[in-house]
């Protein structure tokens, strides 16, 4: 076992301990990471499994609500995220968390929200329209449901089944993407600058790509994304992630999503942590206040 810090989970100091403990990383787990950060799998994500997550109280009824809660989960996730970047939070998801609860909402239950439940989560980069995305998505399982399935698709699988033409219009700036609402507040929605889907290498890109927010900015720019949301949905894997489940997802490779299920709101729902990591703090600099992004969306 680890030792965790007692300061808060946001303090210099807990990150620092939890970088320092990268190296009590079972050997597996630790080169599985460093692996994984080298060359993404075909499949963008990994999967690590057996995690403490420390003992549960119930699952709390909100994102933001207070737990009575050890802090080895995490602990566990912020390990894990220092090993592969720099773990940070964006202002607007959950005031800027580097761990964030993730938990059925019943207001939520139909929105394209984390919090939903009665709804398909449309395949999606986490964050796509944001300059300083993160570059990994780590979701930890605290308490798993059978009937949530968590859904990946990679460009790598995809890239095979799409036609020429197609992809060298998703290598061109043709794209907007809207602003996911739990950045607004309540503030209108305003789509980004043109951007590629794909970019870098030919045979080995990146992509960004939100089934929901993204729009072509042209006929055959629209075509093309409708072309890859079909490839995506065609060839895409699923996992209903268990207690100490670990999904790291690298997000220039992988989109992900989530199927519809039905909570019982009896205190032992599905119960997911999130942490996010960037490769280059720097890059974010003018834009974050310590470890968390504070760029501001909408009109």
């Amino acid at each position: 076992p680890m030792p965790v810090p007692t300061c808060s989970i946001g303090d210099h100091e807990f990150v620092r301990a939890a970088g320092h403990a990268g190296r009590l990383l079972p050997a597996v787990i630790h080169d599985a990471l460093v692996d994984f950060a080298d060359a993404p799998p075909q499949a963008g994500a990994i999967v690590l499994r057996g995690l403490p997550v420390g003992c549960l109280p119930q699952t709390p009824t909100s994102p933001t609500a207070a737990t009575d809660k050890d802090r080895v989960s995490e602990f566990t996730l912020l390990t894990v995220a220092r090993r592969l970047g720099h773990p940070v939070g964006y202002e607007p998801e959950h005031g800027g968390d580097l761990v964030q609860n993730l938990v059925p909402v019943q207001a939520n239950a139909d929105r394209q929200v984390s919090t939903s439940s009665k709804v398909t989560l449309m395949f999606h980069t986490e964050a796509a329209f944001h300059p300083h995305r993160p570059r990994y998505l780590m979701l930890l399982c605290l308490r798993g449901d059978e009937h949530a399935v968590t859904t990946l698709s990679s460009i790598f699988e995809v890239l095979p089944h799409l036609p020429g033409r197609v992809v060298d219009t998703l290598f061109q700036p043709r794209f907007r993407t809207a602003v996911d609402e739990s950045y607004l507040h309540g503030r209108s929605n305003v789509l980004g600058a043109p951007m590629s889907v794909l970019s870098g290498e030919r045979d080995r890109p990146t992509m960004v790509f939100d089934a929901d927010l993204m729009v072509g900015t042209d006929d055959e720019a629209d075509d093309a994304l409708l072309a890859l949301s079909a490839a995506v949905e065609a060839r895409h894997t699923g996992l209903a992630l268990q207690a100490g489940d670990l999904l790291v997802v690298d997000n220039n490779v992988a989109v992900h999503g989530r199927t519809p299920y039905q909570p019982r709101f009896d205190g032992y729902d599905r119960w997911l942590q999130r942490s996010m990591a960037v490769t280059d703090l720097s890059a974010s600099a003018g834009q974050r206040v310590d470890r968390v992004i504070v760029t501001h969306f909408g009109a």
